[in-house]
C-alpha cells in the first residue's frame, strides 16, 4: 500500500484513482499517435516487456517475499493478466487505427456498467431500478457514439469497427476489475509483476501473427518515445495506483472513477490531436456519465463499502 502522510484511506484512494484515469485518458492519445509509428500488437509486447524489466529491478525482493501467497493463485492471476492487460490493450491499440481518441475515451468510460452487470451475474449483487435505468442510458450512449450520431447508420447497422473493438475491450477490463475483488493479499508491485509477466507471455503469439501476416512494423524514434511513455504512465504507475485504489475502497466504488477517462481523453484529444468534439460526442458523454451516475445513486448503502 502506498502511504501518503496526513491523508486518510478515502483521500488516498481518490487521488490514486483520479491520477490513474488521467493516465488512461492519455493512453487514448498515445494510441492515436502510435498509428504508423509501431504496429499495435508489437506495441503491446514492448509495453509489457518494459514493465517487466522495470519490475525486475524494483520489485524483485517483494515478489520473492510474496511468492508463497501468489503461487497457489498463479493460474488465476495469469488469466487476469491475459484478459485485463493483453486482451484489453491489443483491442485498444488496434481500435486506434479506425476510430478517434474521443470515441475511445467515451467507450472506455462504460467499464463501470460492465462491472455492475458482472457483479449481478457472478456475485448475485442485487440491481435496483435506478441501476437498470443507468445501464439503459449508458447503452444508448454507446449506440450514439458507435453510430456517429447518425440515425441512418443505426438503421443500416453501420458501426465503426474500432468502436466495436473498444466495447469488447471494455468488457474484458470490466472482468479484470471484478477479478481484483479476489486478488491475493500481497504488495501491489508483487501482484503487478505476475500480471505484467502474464501480459508479456500471452502477447507473444500476437506478435507472431503480425510477423506471419506481414503487418509487423518496428518502432520509429517517435514509436520508442511513445512506448516509454505508455510503459511508465498507463502501464506501470496507473496500474499500481488502480490496484491500491481498489484495495482501499473496493471495485464497486473504484469503478465509478472510470467516468473521468472519457472526460480526460476528450480534453486531451482536442488539445493535443486537434480532434473535433461534435454534438453527438457531447450527447454520448452526457448519456454515459449520466447513466453511470444514476446507477451509482441507485446502489444500496451497504454496496458502497464493499
Amino acid at each position: 500500500m502506498i502511504p501518503i502522510p496526513g491523508v486518510g484511506a478515502n483521500g488516498r484512494a481518490y487521488l490514486f484513482l483520479t491520477v490513474t484515469m488521467l493516465f488512461w485518458g492519455a493512453n487514448a492519445i498515445f494510441s492515436r499517435l502510435a498509428v504508423g509509428e509501431v504496429s499495435p500488437l508489437l506495441l503491446v509486447t514492448l509495453r509489457w516487456t518494459s514493465v517487466v524489466l522495470l519490475l525486475l529491478v524494483i520489485a524483485r525482493k517483494g515478489l520473492i517475499r510474496d511468492w508463497p501467497k501468489l503461487k497457489p493463485r498463479i493460474g488465476y492471476i495469469m488469466a487476469m493478466g491475459a484478459i485485463g492487460f493483453t486482451g484489453f490493450n491489443a483491442l485498444f491499440y488496434v481500435a486506434a487505427y479506425t476510430t478517434t481518441a474521443v470515441n475511445i475515451g467515451i467507450i472506455q468510460g462504460t467499464i463501470p456498467i460492465f462491472v455492475l452487470l458482472g457483479s449481478f451475474v457472478f456475485y448475485k449483487t442485487a440491481i435496483t431500478f435506478r441501476q437498470v435505468v443507468g445501464v439503459i442510458l449508458t447503452l444508448i450512449g454507446i449506440i450514439v457514439v458507435t453510430s456517429n450520431g447518425s440515425l441512418e447508420n443505426l438503421m443500416a447497422l453501420v458501426i465503426n469497427y474500432g468502436d466495436f473493438l473498444m466495447v469488447v475491450a471494455g468488457l474484458l477490463y470490466g472482468g479484470y476489475t471484478l477479478a481484483l475483488r479476489s486478488k491475493p493479499d500481497v504488495a501491489a508491485l508483487s501482484f503487478l509483476s505476475v500480471l505484467a509477466f502474464s501480459a508479456l507471455l500471452t502477447s507473444l503469439p500476437l506478435v507472431g501473427y503480425e510477423i506471419i501476416s506481414g503487418t509487423l512494423q518496428m518502432p520509429t524514434l517517435t514509436g520508442w518515445a511513445l512506448i516509454a511513455a505508455i510503459s511508465i504512465l498507463p502501464s506501470f504507475l496507473a496500474q499500481i495506483f488502480f490496484i491500491n485504489g481498489v484495495t482501499l475502497i473496493g471495485p464497486g466504488r473504484a469503478g465509478i472513477f472510470v467516468n473521468l477517462v472519457p472526460i480526460f481523453a476528450a480534453i486531451l484529444a482536442v488539445l493535443f490531436l486537434g480532434e473535433p468534439f461534435r454534438l453527438y460526442h457531447a450527447a454520448a458523454l452526457v448519456l454515459v456519465l449520466g447513466g453511470i451516475w444514476i446507477a451509482e445513486r441507485g446502489k444500496k448503502p451497504a454496496e458502497n463499502f464493499r
